[in-house]
């Protein structure tokens, strides 16, 4: 087995981030049902850097991406992309290149057809 199709067999992770005019919030949950407690776990030894690869314990990465494409929100800040990757997934990442490489594509048509809308879409498991 390929590590790409070891990575998708194990997917779990959540994603916060912020739209055009919608404030930061969970797209992805993680299958948990209080993400935030997880999220704060990994980002716990964080600061504000733009960019973020976090080991916060052996099966937990914390992940900050600015939006590969650039896209800002309504006060012109770009748009920060942060997961907590979970379980086997977190363990075969071993760089913020490498994260971004495994992540970004499972997601960014999705961002690309909700960031801009005026609602928040629902958190997704």
């Amino acid at each position: 087995m390929t590590k790409s199709a070891s990575i998708e067999a194990g997917t779990r992770f959540i994603w916060a981030t912020r739209g055009k005019s919608w404030g930061f919030r969970f797209l992805r949950s993680g299958g948990y049902h209080d993400p935030l407690r997880v999220y704060e776990h990994a980002f716990a030894d964080v600061s504000d850097e733009r960019e973020v690869f976090h080991r916060s314990d052996p099966h937990t990465v914390a992940l900050r991406i600015p939006d590969p494409e650039g896209r800002c929100d309504s006060s012109g800040r770009v748009i920060p992309h942060d997961f907590v990757l979970i379980g086997r997934w977190a363990n075969e990442i071993a760089s913020l290149d490498e994260g971004l490489n495994a992540i970004w594509p499972l997601v960014s048509d999705e961002f690309a057809s909700m960031w801009d809308v005026s609602e928040p879409p629902a958190t997704q498991p």
